[in-house]
């Protein structure tokens, strides 16, 4: 875990966040851990921890938020805000951090990835033959390789 420097600290940040409808008040978390003991993505990797995105916030912490990989590791379950004691939406700030990483273009490859397919070919999987020979023998319908009501869809945003 590495120290807060001083420096990194945004007051400007906190102030964005903590007028948000979306995020407001996550400075009332008590620190009790319940968000972080409920993760089952952190007892998969003890690196992720809702509770350290909620500390990080409370030090304007922006930088390290936006740019680094922690928030992407939430796999929007809701746990954590479902059993939060002091009803912080911990799960909408998370999603909320990954929008502004978004548009400050800070994604991970996977996730632009996924984008572009979405984009390209209206979904993430790119269907082939052999995956419509497999739902043939099935008795399943083929899927087309292209979803163009999605890509359409995509293409207005």
């Amino acid at each position: 875990m590495n120290r807060i420097v001083s420096e990194d600290y945004d007051p400007d940040f906190i102030e964005e966040l903590d007028s948000s409808e979306i995020t407001g008040a996550f400075s009332g978390c008590l620190a009790c851990r319940t968000c972080t003991s409920g993760c089952p993505v952190h007892r998969a990797n003890n690196e992720y921890d809702p509770l350290r995105i909620m500390r990080m916030l409370t030090f304007g912490l922006k930088d390290e938020l936006i740019g680094g990989d922690m928030i992407w590791l939430c796999s929007d379950c809701y746990t954590c805000q479902e059993n939060c004691p002091m009803g912080i939406k911990v799960t909408d700030i998370i999603n909320h951090l990954k929008n502004m990483a978004t548009s400050a273009k800070h994604t991970p490859i996977g996730v632009s990835t996924q984008e572009k397919l979405l984009k390209d070919q209206g979904k993430i999987y790119i269907i082939d033959d052999f995956d419509n020979k497999k739902r043939t023998k099935a008795g399943l319908p083929p899927l087309p390789e292209i979803n163009e009501e999605a890509k359409k869809l995509l293409e207005k945003r």
